[in-house]
């Protein structure tokens, strides 16, 4: 079963802000299991789905037969400012270059602030310059080599404006969490068998975070692959994933 989350994909009002946080994500999440009449069931995210399937898990482990996260995002204040103001930008600065286009440079200090203002303007088109911007860098930074068709995909307005909004609307409000709790919470995770796979050249969400994932939960199983970046559909990551599904598909 897939849901989208408040504001996004199928959801409507599309890209609203507005009782959308962490904890309605928690509880949509209840409600749906407990309205599929489902006991225990396996929960599967990538990127920021893994900052949701996590914590979903911490706050629900009895609900949860196993985790199968990839991508890892624990949402901390330095992995934000890692793609979004200093560390991503040294990698792409030929793509970061057009992601600072749309904010004046005595604002490019806060650049999260910055598109904020924009993504929740009254003005339209400015919204959707912004959205476009914020979602062009996501979609160029993705994958090992570059992949059109995901870039073509995040340009798209539907697209763009959903995952701009939504994503700077959580990490301006710390994506309703403090700073490492994920991490601080992760000895809730020990009855849950985990399964982490990450790209080694993952620029979106480094492979510290796994790394720093898994030294507090040790009983998870990691898999770094080598030649992937932060993409789903990298082909080694996907490899991986299905074997993982396949795997627990037999033994549950």
């Amino acid at each position: 079963m897939l849901f989208d989350q408040r504001g996004a994909g199928r959801s409507r009002p599309h890209a609203e802000l507005k009782n959308n946080s962490l904890q309605h994500c928690l509880n949509d999440m209840e409600t749906l299991r407990r309205f599929m009449n489902i006991d225990r069931w396996l929960v599967f995210g990538g990127s920021w789905g893994s900052t949701l399937g996590l914590a979903y898990a911490e706050a629900y482990p009895s609900h949860c037969l196993a985790l199968v996260l990839r991508g890892i995002f624990l949402c901390r204040q330095k992995d934000i400012q890692w793609f979004y103001q200093d560390g991503a930008n040294k990698i792409f600065p030929d793509h970061w270059r057009d992601f600072e286009k749309p904010i004046p440079e005595n604002e490019r200090h806060n650049m999260i602030d910055a598109y904020h203002r924009r993504l929740t303007s009254e003005d339209e088109t400015e919204r959707l310059q912004a959205a476009r911007a914020w979602s062009e860098w996501e979609g160029r930074t993705l994958s090992l080599r570059r992949n059109q068709k995901t870039v073509a995909f995040f340009r798209k307005p539907q697209t763009a404006l959903s995952l701009a909004r939504i994503e700077c609307h959580y990490f301006v409000n710390h994506a309703f969490m403090k700073d490492g709790d994920l991490l601080r919470r992760a000895s809730r995770l020990k009855p849950v068998p985990g399964f982490i796979v990450h790209g080694r050249y993952d620029v979106v969400c480094p492979v510290e975070q796994a790394w720093a994932l898994k030294a507090c939960w040790p009983a998870a199983k990691l898999e770094i692959v080598e030649a992937a970046g932060h993409a789903a559909g990298e082909p080694g990551i996907v490899h991986h994933l299905v074997a993982i599904t396949n795997r627990l598909t037999e033994q549950l």
